[in-house]
Parts: C-alpha cells; sequence; structure tokens
C-alpha cells in the first residue's frame, strides 16, 4: 500500500524498534536467537508433537538457540476474527496480543507440518495471517511429514506464505516418509538421515537467525 513519506508510528512499532536498537549495539551482549517450533497439527491422535519433540531436541543439542515449543493446540487461535488489518499491529483481542507477543520474541521458526489433501492445514493458515510484521526478516524452516510423499507438498505450499510474509525460507528441510513406523511409545525414532537433514537445517537457520536481526532494526529505523 502507498503513502506518505513521513508518517507515525504506532506505539508497539515503536517498542519493537527501540528493543531491536538496543539488541544492535549489544553487540555479543545479546543473548542466543530464539527458535520457535510451532506444531501445526491439532487433531486427536496426531503424530505431530512427537516430530516436534524430536526436533527440539536436536536443536538443544545443536546449541545456538534457545528453543521454545509452541502447540497450536495449545494457542487455539479462533478464526481470524480481527478488525484490522495486521500491518497496523491495532489488535483488539487479548488472543491476538498474546500471539503477537509470543511470535514478536521469536528470531526463527520451523514450521513442523502435515500434509493434507496436497497442502498443510487450515490451522497453521489461520495462525500465519493473524499477524504480519512480527514474521518478518526471520528465517524460516520445515519439518514435513506424512506417507509417500513425506510431506513435500505441504512445505511447497508453505513457502509462498512465508516469503510474503517476509520470512525467508531456507532450502534445507527434514521431510519424514511414512512417519508412522518410526513412533515408538509416543516418540520418533529417528535414523542417521533425519539427524543430519535436522542438523543441515538448524545451522543455515543459525546463520540467517543473526543477520535478520539487523534486517530487522534497519527496517525499523525507516
Amino acid at each position: 500500500m502507498s503513502g506518505p513519506l513521513s508518517r507515525s508510528v504506532p506505539a508497539g512499532q515503536q517498542n519493537v524498534r527501540a528493543r531491536l536498537t538496543r539488541s544492535i549495539h549489544l553487540g555479543s551482549a545479546v543473548a542466543k536467537p530464539i527458535l520457535q517450533i510451532i506444531v501445526g497439527s491439532t487433531r486427536p491422535g496426531r503424530v505431530g508433537l512427537p516430530v516436534a519433540e524430536w526436533f527440539r531436541d536436536r536443536a538443544v543439542a545443536h546449541g545456538g538457540f534457545d528453543v521454545e515449543l509452541i502447540d497450536l493446540a495449545e494457542v487455539d487461535l479462533p478464526f481470524m476474527n480481527e478488525p484490522n488489518h495486521p500491518r497496523l499491529r491495532q489488535y483488539v483481542h487479548a488472543h491476538t496480543k498474546e500471539w503477537s507477543a509470543t511470535i514478536e520474541r521469536g528470531d526463527a521458526f520451523v514450521f513442523v507440518t502435515p500434509e493434507y489433501n496436497h497442502g498443510y492445514n487450515a490451522v497453521l493458515k489461520n495462525a500465519l495471517d493473524y499477524l504480519h510484521q512480527e514474521w518478518a526478516y526471520k528465517p524460516a524452516g520445515f519439518v514435513g511429514y506424512g506417507g509417500v510423499s513425506a510431506g513435500t507438498r505441504a512445505i511447497q505450499a508453505l513457502k509462498p506464505v512465508v516469503a510474503a510474509l517476509r520470512m525467508t525460507p531456507v532450502v534445507e528441510a527434514v521431510t519424514i516418509p511414512f512417519v508412522f513406523k518410526l513412533i515408538e511409545d509416543g516418540r520418533l525414532r529417528a535414523d542417521d538421515l533425519l539427524n543430519g537433514a535436522a542438523d543441515a537445517m538448524l545451522a543455515e537457520l543459525a546463520r540467517l537467525a543473526e543477520a535478520g536481526r539487523r534486517l530487522r532494526a534497519e527496517a525499523a529505523a525507516v
């Protein structure tokens, strides 16, 4: 949307600008970037949670992040019901303000997604659509799972959506075919191939997370 070059900045955006500027000036004193692993599936009997818990353990072992596991079943957002465009950050509902604060503190994301009918699920799309600026200039990785397709079509459908929100989708991904065969006693039993794919994606997310902090500070200063 076009507009005048000189414009007022909403109070919420001013707070974000101040926080990002402080982070840049602190340099090496800045804490580890926060990696948020977002569990997309909310249905009973889902395998997305043990998949996400396995990836969380790999991320903690990587050592480059403070790691948060965010379960959309617990977040429990209603279908988008804000009257204003998310870009304005003029939220009226408490659930949106809480979701905004959660995503705002993140520096990188991993979306753990099932594949439903060649795409990803509605709950995840709804969670993405609630916000705008909070997602921007942060890298995004994907863990897809399913049957023979291993969630690859869901991941491909997600990439243009996260790009439209100014996230940076990484090339590296984790795709898990025939995921039910790997679940034992409620845990994912990953092989060396899956562990290696997770570690490669984490390395790329760590590189881009630091760059994203500077990009967000520059964008907030405009």
